[in-house]
């Protein structure tokens, strides 16, 4: 099993970058502006699946505190694969959130991506053990729903609120500690309603 990693966008130069080809199509997200914000489920890939649906994703964005501001800008949400070697990323007008591996548990986690991500694993009940010299994160399926949705969703929101609160509008000029304060503030505010509607 591949390492996790903490959720991340392409940056060159300070630009965040789309990640795949999203040349201009008629099907494309990134084509034109929405008139409406789009989500949007893709095949989660070999070996990784998908742990919201899209009306889990409606019902938890009418969670997010100050939505209509947050919102501006926002053309889609994507439920991405699982082969993006992130858990999630930002582009223009886009965030996603990539499908997690069928196999819920972690075998092999970083030390310094559950240090970083401490304070949400703790309030998810989560816990890294030692095995054999490894760490291993025993996820259920709605702790890892919880986290996507609480962590990785609103890191990637983050990153578009920053763009979009920048002068230019062009990039996400504070970068990841932004991002992350950003998911953690939201989580916080979240958490009762989060349980009310999702259950734990």
């Amino acid at each position: 099993m591949a390492p996790h990693r903490r959720t991340a966008t392409r940056v060159k130069a300070g630009q965040v970058q789309k990640k795949n080809n999203w040349e201009a199509s008629e099907r494309s997200i990134f084509a034109r502006p929405q008139d409406e914000i789009r989500l949007e489920r893709r095949d989660p890939g070999a070996g990784y699946r998908h742990l919201f649906s899209l009306a889990q994703l409606r019902t938890f964005l009418t969670l997010l505190p100050e939505w209509d501001e947050l919102a501006v800008g926002l053309d889609a949400i994507v439920l991405d694969d699982g082969n993006q070697g992130c858990m999630g990323w930002c582009g223009d007008g886009v965030v996603a959130v990539c499908a997690w591996e069928r196999d819920l548990w972690w075998e092999d986690a970083l030390p310094e991506f559950i240090e970083e991500h401490a304070p949400i694993l703790d309030l998810l009940d989560v816990r890294a053990e030692e095995e054999d010299g490894r760490l291993v994160v025993r996820w259920t399926e709605d702790r890892a729903r919880a986290f996507q949705l609480l962590h990785i969703l609103t890191h990637e929101l983050g990153h578009h609120h920053d763009r979009m609160t920048t002068r230019s509008r062009r990039q996400a000029s504070r970068g990841e500690p932004y991002a992350e304060a950003y998911a953690i503030r939201a989580m916080e505010e979240l958490w009762p309603a989060y349980v009310r509607a999702f259950g734990l």
